[in-house]
Parts: C-alpha cells; sequence; structure tokens
C-alpha cells in the first residue's frame, strides 16, 4: 500500500508543528516548505523532508505539491491568503486530491470588516474553486496562547473578553488534520473545533496563572486605554494586538463543533490536563 504524503506549509509554527508531529506519527510520508530549512531541520522529526523555499513564492509552493497526495495549510499571520492562492493555483496540475486549510471560529462574511478575516475569507473561497475537496477547519482559541499573555511579570488582558470561549489543545487540533487526511466523510466540509470546556479569557488566564505565575493575577486594561499606550510608545507590534483583542472583545467565539465532533473525533484535552502536560515535560528538578 502507497504511504499517503502530505505537503504542510506552516509545519513549524504554534499549530503546525505538533501537527507535523503527529502526521508522521500516524505513518504519513511528511514534506515541509521551509524559510530556514536547518531551523526546521531541528524542530521537526528526522523523517520528515524538508524543501526550502517561501510560501509567499508560487514556483516554491508549486515544486513543494509535486508528488504529494494532500496538504495541510497551517500558515496565518499576512502570507496566509497569498499561501491559500498559491496552493489552489497549483494543486491540480500537481495531483493533490485532498486540502486541509486552518481558518477560524470567528471567520464569517459578517466579520468581513476585520483585516484578517477578509483575508481568510478570500483564501477559502480560492481553494473552494481550485479543484480538489477542501476541509475547511475553524478552530476558537489554543490553549499554547495563554503563556504569550504573561510578560515582564504581568498578565494582562485587553478588553473584558467576556465571550467563554472553548479552548483547544494543539494536539486535540493536531490529531482531527490527521483524522481529516484520512477519512472520506471530511473532504469538503467546513468543521468548528471547540474544545471540550467553556470558560473566559480571564477564567482561563488566571487558572494558567495559578499553575505556572503563583501569585500573578491577570489584570484588564481597556481597549481605549491600550489603544493610547501602543500609540504613546509606538510600539506597532503592541498596537496590533490591542486590535485583534478589540475584535475578539466584539466577535466572540463562533460556529458548532457537532459535525467535526462526529466526523473527526471530539477534542478531549482539558486545561487542567494541558497544564499537567506541561509540567510533565519540565526537566525534573529534584
Amino acid at each position: 500500500m502507497k504511504t499517503h504524503s502530505i505537503l504542510v506549509l506552516g509545519g513549524t509554527g504554534l499549530l503546525g508543528l505538533p501537527t507535523t508531529t503527529q502526521l508522521v506519527d500516524d505513518g504519513f510520508e511528511v514534506r515541509l516548505l521551509a524559510r530556514n530549512p536547518e531551523r526546521a531541520r531541528r524542530m521537526v522529526p528526522s523523517t520528515v523532508e524538508i524543501v526550502p523555499g517561501d510560501v509567499a513564492d508560487p514556483a516554491a509552493v508549486a515544486r513543494a505539491m509535486e508528488g504529494c497526495d494532500s496538504v495541510h495549510i497551517s500558515v496565518g499571520g499576512q502570507v496566509d491568503q497569498v499561501s491559500a492562492e498559491h496552493v489552489a493555483a497549483g494543486a491540480a496540475d500537481a495531483g493533490v486530491n485532498h486540502i486541509t486549510y486552518l481558518s477560524g471560529a470567528t471567520v464569517a462574511d459578517g466579520n468581513a470588516w476585520f483585516p484578517m478575516v477578509e483575508q481568510k475569507l478570500r483564501a477559502e473561497e480560492a481553494l473552494a474553486a481550485c479543484g480538489p475537496p477542501v476541509t475547511v477547519l475553524c478552530p476558537t482559541w489554543p490553549m499554547e496562547q495563554l503563556p504569550r499573555f504573561v510578560r515582564n511579570g504581568g498578565a494582562t488582558i485587553f478588553g473584558e473578553q467576556p465571550t467563554p470561549l472553548h479552548w483547544f489543545a494543539a494536539a486535540d487540533l493536531a490529531r482531527m488534520v490527521s483524522v481529516a487526511h484520512r477519512t472520506a466523510g471530511a473532504a469538503g466540509g467546513r468543521l468548528y473545533v471547540h474544545g471540550p470546556e467553556a470558560m473566559t479569557m480571564r477564567e482561563a488566564l488566571e487558572r494558567y496563572c495559578r499553575a505556572e505565575h503563583p501569585g500573578v493575577e491577570p489584570t484588564v486594561v481597556p481597549i481605549d486605554a491600550a489603544r493610547h499606550l501602543a500609540a504613546a510608545g509606538k510600539d506597532p507590534a503592541l498596537g496590533f494586538m490591542v486590535e485583534m483583542m478589540a475584535y475578539f472583545d466584539r466577535a466572540g467565539e463562533g460556529g458548532d463543533s457537532t459535525e467535526a465532533d462526529r466526523i473527526l473525533g471530539a477534542p478531549t484535552i482539558t486545561l487542567d490536563a494541558w497544564l499537567e502536560g506541561r509540567r510533565a515535560s519540565l526537566p525534573d528538578q529534584s
């Protein structure tokens, strides 16, 4: 039986790296397109084939797809849309027969006023028209984002963020991606990924801080005040994060995970289990 080969774009990222590892563990022949092959080689399993190149380069994406049965796109950021468009342009000629694309739970026409959502909608449109069936995975917030809210001894949330979110673990998403590439019923669907329990951003961050940063209590900074801080400090990175949080403060959480749970198997990793896994992975300090 021929081994299923898959190209992963964004395969060393926050969500892409666990997916790369899961696919290898599940017997896939995995290929990555990497701008920094040496760095990628240090991060991924030794059996992964690494092709030098940039997802923003259509020729590099086309070369990387050659001989692959399927493609998984987990890019995000400014090159999210263009990477999907490059896959769409060359997938049929390369013989690709299935594509999975990581979108988002709030990605919908009603939220297209936000640039990130507009880009993902255009990416989805390009992929839908390319020929091979596409599975669009729409996850909510990953637990792996929680450490990024703690900086310089403090934990900060911008905006009230009142909506309970079904936080998921990257390992659960990785398993679902792998199942999607082994399950005919997943092809052509738009599937929402919600974790097993819902909690607000503050509740999740409080639990994370109790486990890893005892004594640190999250502080809520109003959006307008955060915008002022970013402008006064001429800090574009902070400004971008503030606008992201302003968007989620308004958009909340979207989608119904029933279909994804049925086809791919529901996520099972709770926040406490995820925290325990992190503790277990730390070097023994005794």
